[in-house]
This record gives C-alpha cells, structure tokens and sequence, in this order.
C-alpha cells in the first residue's frame, strides 16, 4: 500500500532541527533515508523501500520540547541498528528491552530529538 492514502492512517512525521545539513546526514547514514530538498530550512525524507515521502526535517532553533509524540521506527536487527546510529553521531538513550511483541531501543539524535527503533528478534 506504499503510496496509498489511508483514511485516518499515519501519513507524515515531521522532525524539528537545529541543523538541516547534520540531520540529513544523519539519517541517511543511519538509516538510508533519502531527501528532496524544499528551500534552506525544509527537507522531505522517503525511507528505504518507499517511493512516497513519509516525513520532514524542519530547522529551527531548537527541537521541539520533550513530551510529545513518540516515533517508531521498525528494525530486522535491532542491534545493527544501534550500531548504525551510534556510528552516524546519535546516541542511545535507553538500551535494548524485551517487551510483548519484540525489543526496542530509544535513541536521541545529534539535533536531541528522541525516537525510538523496534523489532521482533
């Protein structure tokens, strides 16, 4: 359903950023994201395998505060994915755990915006 719109369905995240050029390298790095520029201060990113847009960098002067929604990314190799951010300049903030359904990890990104990465070994 790639590319589908889905009615009440997550469409779009958009991340905030002190530094656009440091967060596209990042998640490139990272993850394999993929960018399409739009302007100095907004870049539109696809994620590996996807052919539609699923979110935005946004830079601003600081990352929006703590407490808001929490976003998950989905890993085949929860540990390789730890590896991959902390060798792209993120930081894990709260290690690999079993819960119902899997293991996940949180990470907080060279911007300080928390997300979190899970899987099902």
């Amino acid at each position: 359903m790639d590319g589908q719109l889905v009615h009440h369905g997550l469409n779009y995240v958009e991340l905030t950023v002190t530094d656009l050029a440091a967060a596209k390298e990042f998640y490139a790095a990272a993850f394999g994201w993929k960018f399409t520029d739009y302007g100095p201060e907004y870049a539109g990113f696809t994620t590996p395998g996807g052919s539609a847009e699923s979110g935005g960098l946004l830079l601003a002067a600081q990352p929006k505060p703590v407490g808001g929604p929490f976003v998950l990314l989905y890993s085949q190799d929860l540990e390789a994915s730890a590896a991959a951010i902390e060798a792209a300049g993120g930081w894990i903030s709260t290690p690999a755990y079993e819960f119902p359904g899997g293991r996940r990890l949180h990470f907080v990104d060279p911007a300080g915006n928390e997300l979190g990465v899970w899987g099902t070994h």
